[in-house]
């Protein structure tokens, strides 16, 4: 039997979490807003060069308009929206807490084609969330102590910055509705050519933010800055090059959901490295949330 779907997507899970580490730390120090789009620069680049070589074109021009289209859609509520929200996420709750979060884009995208397009959820699919939520909630959340409840009952309250958990859902969103927008698309189409269709609309995406929001300057100072345009140049070739190409490969060849679902595994794959290159304490109940949640995505689509 081929698996070169499934292959694809436990690839992407390592490359993803290769690019969420290296990001984090560029953004950190240079800004989530000028990562995001100078990684999308650099990861064009690498695109373009490979694609040249690969297919003979510079662009994909060959592409029709319906792949136009959809593509375009899927890059800027994909990287603008979803990865703009994600990448502030790393710097508000770090990468490893942004990450478990995004085990909720498979369920998201199974939750939206049952209210919308009317597709069927299985029982199995909805244990699966249950369990996802459950697993997400046990790291996020915590009971007040005894003394802090004044007598009542124990309120919860939340482990992390609430803004910074709502942005981590917020990239869970875009990228459940960048991926379906990119199925859509990428019909007979090359995935890396349709990679650097989904990077040209978050380009021109961001650039329009910059214009807006007079951030132009920020960019021009983050060039000067070796170390964070290092991290950053690293994780553009795991992210937008390699992660997001064998993102779509994943779902060219692999039904979408097991695909989701191997690619989910980021939250627990993040661990050991956060321990040992950013000295961070995690917890038994930060683990097993890890698992849980990774667990609960499983259930969702086997």
């Amino acid at each position: 039997m081929n698996h070169t779907g499934e292959f694809a997507a436990l690839l992407t899970a390592v490359f993803w979490t290769i690019t969420a580490l290296t990001f984090e730390a560029a953004s950190r120090k240079i800004g989530s807003m000028v990562v995001n789009l100078l990684r999308l620069v650099v990861g064009f680049c690498f695109l373009t060069l490979f694609v040249y070589f690969y297919r003979g074109y510079l662009l994909p021009l060959d592409a029709t308009p319906r792949a136009w289209f959809y593509l375009t859609l899927s890059g800027l509520i994909g990287f603008v929206f979803g990865d703009l929200c994600l990448f502030q996420a790393f710097v508000v709750i770090g990468a490893r807490i942004s990450m478990l979060l995004m085990a909720l884009a498979p369920p998201i995208t199974a939750l939206i084609g049952w209210m919308i397009l009317g597709e069927t959820l299985s029982w199995k699919s909805w244990i699966g969330m249950v369990l996802t939520i459950s697993g997400i909630a046990l790291v996020v959340l915590k009971r007040h102590t005894k003394a802090e409840s004044n007598g009542g009952f124990r309120k919860v309250k939340f482990n992390y910055p609430v803004w910074g958990i709502l942005l981590g859902l917020g990239g869970a969103v875009g990228q459940a509705a960048g991926l379906v927008l990119s199925k859509l698309g990428m019909k007979g189409y090359d995935t890396f050519a349709s990679t650097q269709i989904r990077v040209i609309a978050g380009i021109v995406g961001f650039s329009v933010l910059f214009s807006l929001m007079g951030f132009w300057k920020h960019a021009w100072r983050a060039l000067d800055k070796r170390k964070p345009m290092l991290q950053l140049s690293v994780g553009a070739f795991f992210g937008p090059f390699l992660g997001v190409s064998f993102s779509l490969i994943a779902i060219k060849y692999a039904d979408t959901g097991i695909a989701s679902t191997i690619m989910a595994i980021v939250p627990v794959l993040i661990i050991p490295p956060s321990m040992i290159l950013y000295k961070e304490k995690v917890t038994f109940k930060e683990i097993a949330g890890a698992l849980i949640a990774v667990l609960g995505v499983a259930m969702f689509f086997i």
